[in-house]
């Protein structure tokens, strides 16, 4: 009988118990990867997903599937991971992609943009509308296969060493800010400065910067950033929501069985639902604790939000003119946003505006 017809027709059951399985099914029965964090194991919120991801993957394979999860610094540096799963050194990273819009600022349409979109508006996007499909397209000349993979909700605009009271007070600033949304600030006279999570702290301390976001109150509470800097200040504009991503080499991820590709998928999802829920769970009272400890809230100056909203859209328009790849993504994001906040002010917006002026 002929070897294909053979496993057609005895079922793959059959095969298994009669011990005459092809070699490629043992070959995908015992696979190890590694993977690459930008965050420090400290934080085990965003560090925590990809934990939470390779913990799905071996569950879901009876442990023939391991991903070693490896704290940014470890293997490569935080910033190293994007060249890292590029040239294959390692198969997988887990990043905030918008760490990368320095090569291109169309990585940060794959996490944040500056007045983008909350996490369930981008959550929308990358599975049912057109993000995913589109990134995935920009993500083949880095050798790279995407998904979703954890959400922190909206962020804090940061700790600030003095109050800031006006558009004003942010000229000369040095402030520690990710993503490009450090581009649009320095159109307003912010220094910005791109530091990774576990240097935050002693660059504040020290003086190095006046001001610096990271996520919320959380991991905030965590780097113990109100400890050198008192106000505390919302909303991140330029954080409305901050997904990560899972990168995965694409070699890698073609050497691997319908099957285990399924199961990437999947738990890459489980992943993304994790991580948001654990910041929604924690950042309350996180946030009490810091006010408890000595952390002064405030709302950034409207006249700050009115020129920082609309040096972004200068800043998106020539983008439009002189990144072909981020052309060919962001008028789709933007119709996508524009669609969201139709909806999500009318019955979100309102029931939450309700809500919390019961004082529950």
């Amino acid at each position: 009988m002929e070897r294909r017809k053979f496993l057609q027709g005895a079922g793959m059951a059959g095969i298994l118990a009669a011990g005459t399985a092809p070699a490629i099914v043992h070959a995908q029965q015992l696979i190890r990867w590694r993977l690459a964090s930008s965050f420090p194991k400290s934080l085990e919120t965003v560090f925590g997903a990809s934990e939470a991801f390779a913990k799905y993957v071996s569950d879901a394979t009876g442990g023939k599937f391991v991903i070693s999860v490896h704290p940014g610094g470890e293997l490569v540096p935080p910033f190293g991971v994007v060249d890292a799963v590029q040239q294959g050194t390692i198969e997988c990273a887990h990043t905030a992609p918008y760490y990368f819009f320095g090569k291109d600022e169309t990585f940060a349409l794959d996490c944040c943009i500056p007045f983008g979109m909350n996490s369930r508006g981008m959550s929308a996007w990358m599975f049912e509308g057109n993000g995913l499909k589109l990134l995935r397209e920009f993500y083949k000349q880095y050798n790279i296969v995407n998904f979703p993979c954890g959400n922190s909700g909206t962020q804090m605009a940061g700790w600030f060493r003095k109050e800031i009271k006006s558009l004003k007070d942010f000229e000369g600033l040095k402030f520690r800010v990710g993503g490009f949304g450090g581009r649009v600030l320095a159109r307003l006279g912010v220094v910005p400065q791109n530091i990774p999570a576990g240097e935050i702290y002693q660059a504040l301390e020290k003086g190095t910067i006046d001001a610096a976001e990271w996520i919320g109150p959380y991991d905030d509470l965590r780097l113990g950033l109100h400890k050198v800097a008192k106000n505390y200040y919302f909303p991140g504009w330029w954080e409305g929501s901050t997904q990560f991503s899972l990168y995965i080499n694409d070699k890698q991820w073609n050497s691997l069985s319908a099957e285990y590709k399924a199961i990437i998928e999947q738990a890459s999802r489980a992943a993304h639902v994790t991580c948001q829920a654990r910041y929604d769970a924690r950042n309350p009272n996180s946030l009490k604790q810091l006010v408890a400890e000595g952390a002064k809230l405030g709302r950034l100056p409207k006249d700050f939000m009115d020129a920082s909203f609309k040096a972004t859209q200068e800043v998106y328009a020539e983008l439009n003119d002189t990144n072909p790849n981020w052309k060919k993504v962001h008028p789709d994001y933007a119709r996508f946003l524009a669609d969201q906040y139709q909806w999500m002010p009318l019955a979100e917006g309102n029931y939450d505006q309700y809500m919390a002026a019961q004082k529950l």
